[in-house]
């Protein structure tokens, strides 16, 4: 009989039947909901600060590199120990796309966690993309670090989960892997859902406008209507990233 091949295989398929491979599909799905309680008693931001820094750094480098994409300047990313913060750009000569491209760097930073979420859920169909995932996250972590952030908290906070996800990647279990994969990118996804407020807020204080706001400014319709498109775009990336993730091979 031909021996499968051992360089892509559904997660968990060697350790487990595919009854154990539902059940780890229930319990993730359990800590996400887990996750949303958390955020909003008291004390639960402690227990979730980690991801809440790593959904920040998601943000702020989407922002910074679809700016680059479309032909700005990304030049600082700041974190601080709040939770918070910023990614500066400049576009002297004007984004690609005009109106449209201006846009487009507003709805990358709250676009950006759910959407690398879902790639994360996604490479974990098998433990090569798993591994892999999480050294290159890992590792991009290091590399803004050296390239754009340069808040003191970041300077301290960024390299620690880069190193973090680093070591996970080259030393755990393949089932460990596998599963701080998952975890990492349904964090990710269901962080849009801890900033619902931001998503309709029109303001953010000293910052000036929200980025649905922005968007507002650049496109048709209220800050509103385009913060309840992305929180329905996160929860659907969620659900289809996981549901691919999980069909039989």
């Amino acid at each position: 009989m031909r021996e499968p091949r051992k360089d892509f295989q559904p997660l968990l398929a060697k350790e487990a039947p595919p009854e154990v491979e539902r059940m780890g599909l229930t319990w993730l799905m359990a800590a996400a909901i887990t996750t949303v309680v958390l955020w909003q008693v008291p004390g639960g931001d402690y227990i979730l600060y980690p991801f809440t820094i790593l959904a920040t750094w998601f943000h702020e480098i989407a922002h910074g590199l679809m700016a680059m994409l479309l032909g700005g300047d990304f030049r600082q990313l700041l974190i601080f120990p709040n939770g918070s913060g910023v990614a500066i750009y400049s576009y002297s000569g004007g984004f690609f796309l005009g109106s449209i491209g201006r846009a487009l760097v507003a709805a990358a930073g709250p676009m950006g966690p759910p959407i690398a979420g879902a790639i994360l859920i996604l490479a974990s169909r098998s433990f090569k993309t798993a591994s892999w995932s999480l050294k290159i996250l890992g590792g991009f972590l290091l590399l803004s670090t050296a390239i754009w952030v340069r808040s003191l908290f970041g300077l301290v906070a960024i390299p620690l989960l880069g190193l973090i996800i680093v070591g996970i990647g080259f030393k755990a279990p393949r089932w460990v892997q596998g599963f701080a994969i998952q975890f990492l990118g349904v964090q990710a996804c269901i962080s849009t859902y801890h900033q619902l407020n931001y998503l309709f807020s029109h303001s953010t204080g000293s910052l000036g406008l929200s980025d649905t706001a922005q968007i507002q400014q650049e496109l048709f319709l209220p800050y509103w209507f385009w913060g309840a498109l992305m929180a329905i775009a996160s929860g659907l990336l969620l659900v289809q990233s996981l549901r691919i993730a999980y069909r039989s091979a």
